[in-house]
């Protein structure tokens, strides 16, 4: 069975830091790329970053690039979401996704990733 939980939400203030994380178990674990998406009132869903597991390749929603920081901790099987300098702007609920099979998608397509979790609240207020 797969599972992906997720857990670090909270309220902060404009300026603060959250650190995000993702306990990944079963089939997931063997993932070639995992992400952090979010959804934030009134908007879509949104690749926040990813993480190739092969090459260790990163990349990041251009509004978070120097503010987050996605890592992965493979032998205890997490992903992780550094949050820093938060902004109002950063508010929603944030998933981890895992996937499994390369479907010809970037990663920041929802389409591309097979497993979700149940998602955790980030609120940042000004």
């Amino acid at each position: 069975q797969v599972y992906l939980v997720e857990s670090g939400g909270a309220s902060v203030q404009a300026g603060g830091s959250l650190r995000l994380s993702c306990a990944i178990s079963g089939y997931a674990k063997s993932a070639y790329l995992l992400g952090w998406f979010r959804r934030s009132p009134g908007k879509k869903r949104e690749g926040v970053a990813g993480i190739y597991t092969g090459n260790g390749n990163i990349l990041y929603l251009d509004s978070v690039k120097g503010r987050f920081t996605i890592s992965r901790d493979s032998a205890k099987a997490t992903l992780q979401l550094q949050m820093n300098s938060l902004r109002p702007e950063d508010t929603g609920m944030y998933y981890c996704a895992a996937a499994m099979y390369e479907d010809g998608g970037s990663w920041n397509e929802e389409f591309e990733y097979t497993y979700w979790g149940q998602g955790t609240q980030v609120t940042v207020s000004s």
